[in-house]
């Protein structure tokens, strides 16, 4: 399901069927869910505003996709949370997410609610390898030496697809994570090794980025939840133990380095 369907073109040559769905519109949802089994739930807007904010997908499309789905018999419904959600997180995004799990959970539904650490495609590649990649300069907030758990994209659907499988996993939350824990700057290092590449660093104090999130709190309430995020990432504990993962589900894990040369030699 997609709001935009031409966007699907790789996904239909896969021999997949894409539909047009907004989750902030109740009868699309209606006619996307007639005759499914299973709702995978994927979809986030962490940094959106107006009508495609956090409150509106994340929150409310996201109540009304669980409430659709029991009206059109759903059988089993698989919600993609975040590690660490908590109804008293500091940061919405999170309470959110938690929130959303317990309407699962009360739903009367059969589901699994999956929880992945940070994604090493956006956060680890995109936000800081892809720069030394190509020679551009990698912003850090703070001094990037705190320890972050990051999973491959991958390995999530890994998961997921293990949840659709094994019917033990009913009713149960899995946390996902990857096999190491590195901080900012060790990514860095490794993308420079595998690159030959000299990275070009900037750091933002934290200091900075708080004032930075309070004065972007009234303009652009998603990008300051973002600075927040970063701050966060730099400031708690983020690591992960992996053997919490393969305890639950049988998935090998990616290295980042094995990711990162996969992504460059492919």
């Amino acid at each position: 399901m997609t709001r935009v369907v031409a966007r699907a073109d790789e996904l239909k040559a896969l021999g997949a069927q894409p539909i047009r769905g907004d989750l902030r519109d109740a009868d699309s949802l209606e006619f996307a869910l007639r005759g499914v089994r299973v709702v995978v739930a994927a979809a986030h807007s962490m940094v959106g505003r107006g009508d495609e904010s956090s409150e509106a997908v994340d929150d409310i499309g996201h109540r009304t996709l669980i409430d659709v789905a029991k009206q059109a018999g759903v059988e089993h419904i698989i919600y993609t949370s975040i590690s660490g959600a908590t109804t008293d997180h500091p940061i919405d995004f999170w309470r959110t997410k938690a929130r959303i799990e317990e309407h699962v959970r009360q739903s009367g539904i059969g589901f699994t609610i999956v929880r992945p650490t940070a994604l090493m495609d956006l956060h680890a590649y995109e936000l800081t390898g892809k720069p030394v990649l190509e020679g551009k300069r990698v912003v850090l907030f703070g001094r990037g030496e705190n320890p972050r758990n990051y999973v491959a994209a991958e390995d999530v659907a890994k998961v997921i697809a293990g949840a659709l499988k094994i019917p033990s996993l009913r009713g149960q939350t899995i946390d996902v994570g990857g096999p190491e824990n590195l901080t900012a700057l060790q990514v860095i290092a490794l993308f420079e090794r595998i690159s030959g590449h000299r990275a070009k660093v900037r750091h933002i104090p934290l200091t900075v980025m708080r004032v930075a999130a309070r004065a972007m709190q009234p303009v652009h309430e998603g990008m300051s939840r973002l600075i927040r995020s970063g701050i966060m990432g730099e400031t708690t504990d983020q690591t992960f133990d992996a053997s919490v993962t393969r305890s639950r589900v049988p998935v090998s894990l990616t290295r980042l380095e094995d990711w990162a040369l996969n992504r460059i030699t492919a």
